[in-house]
């Protein structure tokens, strides 16, 4: 016992300097009040609940919630009293992701130093959560996209229900999957993880359980007397908390539309090695039987950015071989890369045209994949600046149990 704690106080210390570094990059006209309101806190008899609370945003993640987050789950991993940790969504969001409109007003704005602390913060966060010493229950009851799986996946218990909605649309904004995606993606069956990450595609909270991004699946009007039953749990048992998440759950099955109903046409397309030879592929398929499944598949492939689609290819398929820790690094790269603007602007493009303007119409640079070099990729994945460091995550201290 003894040594654990001397583990966790030590843990406990390195988090914290971690954080002082990390609030140092909040914004300049932030307040303690907005980072405490930002977050909001219940405490239950042997657990306590984090709740996102920016409802009017899909509770989309910023500095200060990945702040805040880090802080909290730091000083309650130290705390003997705390048995477990919940976290869950105000509004009709689990979390839609990283707040991609306030990146791409700073981006414009010059204020790269913010977007940095922002990937920063919100990967550190996620390593935190993947390494964390108590079971976590994240409630998904909601939207589910982007970053708002990266800060729950890496979690113990992940609850979804009738509303949830997962993807990782990045490739339609000019981006890759991050957050921990490239680690997720990659683990799940066949060549499922390279059709969610190249097409967007969505699932439903039937489908994130049969593929095992959910662990456990209750319908919405249970979700009362699950977080009450959890409220009342005096445990740092993750069977206890299993149980009483099984108590409650739902069996239920895809539908006949499910992707994962076609999980041996989705390997053979998305197995190939290139984005063209999976695109040809989807083509062929989509010639041949003219299945509804097929013509999404292939007209989402054709929306993307064509220098996303080349990197996120990559992306999951280095993600294979590969540690959360190691695909966090490496993502948090890329992302730097990605909103540099010394390879290509889309990100900025894919976001104004998206869900800034909204004409839903980007000019992708370049256009097509034919003219996307093998350079421009290696460039995502090369190491940056020597003045610029790479991600320092506390892999000494903090092992990834996943």
């Amino acid at each position: 016992m003894q040594s654990l704690k001397l583990l966790v106080t030590s843990r406990r210390r390195d988090s914290l300097i971690r954080l002082k570094r990390n609030l140092s990059s909040l914004p300049i006209n932030s307040s303690a009040d907005d980072l405490q309101n930002q977050v909001l806190v219940e405490g239950k008899a042997s657990s306590r609940v984090a709740i996102l609370n920016r409802p009017s945003s899909l509770n989309a993640l910023n500095t200060n919630i990945g702040a805040r987050l880090h802080e909290l789950y730091a000083s309650w991993e130290d705390d003997p009293n705390i048995g477990f940790v919940v976290m869950k969504g105000s509004g009709r969001a689990f979390c839609a992701g990283g707040d991609i409109v306030a990146l791409y007003h700073l981006i414009n704005e010059g204020k790269i130093e913010k977007c940095k602390g922002f990937f920063r913060t919100l990967y550190s966060f996620i390593y935190h959560l993947g390494t964390y010493l108590k079971p976590h229950v994240s409630i998904l009851n909601g939207i589910t996209m982007g970053g708002g799986a990266g800060i729950s996946i890496p979690g113990t218990f992940r609850l979804a229900t009738d509303r949830t909605v997962f993807a990782t649309p990045e490739t339609q904004i000019g981006f890759h999957p991050d957050a921990g995606a490239s680690f997720h993606l990659s683990c799940l069956p066949g060549h499922l993880g390279e059709y969610l990450g190249l097409t967007g595609a969505k699932l439903i909270g039937a489908e994130m359980v049969s593929c095992g991004l959910a662990t456990h699946y209750s319908n919405t009007d249970k979700l009362p007397l699950i977080e009450e039953e959890l409220g009342n749990l005096v445990t740092d048992d993750p069977s206890v908390i299993e149980s009483c998440l099984e108590k409650y759950s739902d069996v239920v099955y895809p539908e006949k539309t499910s992707a994962l109903h076609r999980i041996e046409v989705l390997n053979k397309c998305f197995g190939h090695g290139t984005v063209e030879e999976i695109i040809d592929a989807v083509e062929s398929e989509a010639s041949a039987t003219n299945d509804a499944w097929c013509n999404s598949t292939l007209k989402k492939l054709k929306e993307a950015s064509p220098l996303s689609l080349k990197v996120s290819l990559r992306s999951v398929r280095e993600g294979r071989f590969q540690t959360l820790d190691q695909c966090l690094v490496r993502e948090y790269r890329m992302s730097l890369q990605g909103i540099s603007k010394r390879i290509s602007n889309d990100f900025c493009e894919g976001v104004r045209a998206r869900v800034v303007h909204k004409d839903f119409a980007p000019k992708w640079e370049p256009p097509s994949l034919e003219k996307v070099s093998d350079d421009m990729v290696d460039q995502y994945f090369a190491p940056l600046s020597e003045s610029e460091p790479n991600l320092e995550l506390p892999t000494k201290q903090r092992e990834a149990f996943n």
